[in-house]
Order: structure tokens, then sequence, then C-alpha cells
């Protein structure tokens, strides 16, 4: 079963939660709703999930993952049957310029041998935990109703 680990940065402001989230890249994506993600990626054999989250977070988003102290959100399990370990950490002051993800190898169209070289992620975001609740792949929305649960405790 594959088995990846993701951070979701948020911050609490006077307008309530945001987090940030990533729009996945190529044209599999493109234009598609519910194309957005926890800044996530494959755990190597015996790597720490946190490591982890924390490795695919810098390849994705182009810059490290700010310091501090996560919440563990725990797993969720995708329609895919995919599962995704998700740590939450507050970051308000987080910001990036531009997005700079590692790219990925794919063969379009299928079958073709001809190969072309896409982002993973093609942008990112703040957004507020409602808004992030329609763009998320729908396997990923209980680890925003984690976080809001963590944080009213």
């Amino acid at each position: 079963m594959v088995l990846s680990a993701g951070l979701l940065l948020y911050r609490v402001d006077v307008t309530g939660v945001q987090v940030w989230i990533a729009h996945m890249g190529g044209p599999f994506w493109r234009g598609r709703p519910r194309a957005w993600s926890v800044p996530k990626g494959l755990v190597e054999d015996g790597e720490d999930l946190l490591d982890t989250a924390r490795r695919e977070f810098a390849e994705e988003i182009g810059v490290a993952a700010p310091d501090g102290t996560p919440r563990d959100l725990g797993e969720l399990r995708q329609a895919s049957g995919k599962r995704v370990h998700v740590f939450a950490l507050e970051a308000p002051e987080f910001t990036v310029d531009e997005v700079r993800s590692n790219t990925v190898r794919l063969e379009l169209p299928r079958g073709s041998g001809r190969f072309v070289e896409v982002p993973e992620v093609d942008d990112a975001r703040w957004v507020s935990v409602d808004e992030a609740r329609e763009l998320l792949v729908a396997g990923q929305v209980a680890a925003l109703d984690r976080l809001v649960q963590e944080l009213s405790m």
C-alpha cells in the first residue's frame, strides 16, 4: 500500500483559520475540480514520516518548511487507496514569492513514446479552511476537520 506524508501549514487571524495548499501540476489536473493537495510525497523505506513531509514540502514548494513543532493529524485514506499521513504546522509569517516545484516526467499522450517534464506543483497559496474544503482532493478534507478540532481544544 502506498504511503505519503505531508505538511499542512496553517495560520489563524481575525478571519479564522487559513491553510497553505498546493495545486497539482501537469495536464491531468489543469481545469479539474479538487486539484489541490497538502504538499506531500512518498515515504521512502525506513524514512521518518515527518522527515518525508518536510522533504516533500521543500521539493514541491521550492523552499524549506518553516521551523516549529508540528501537530500530528494522523493518517487519511484517499479514494485511490493511497494513504497520506498529515502533519500541521503553525506558520503565520510564511510566504513565498514564487513556487518552484520539482518536475516529473510524463508520457503524453500515454503510449506515444513522447515524454515531457511538468512541475509536480504549479501553484500554492493561503486559503480559508472553508475554501480548502472545496479545493482539496476529497480524501484530504478530513485533515482540515482534524486541524480545526485540534485548534478548538
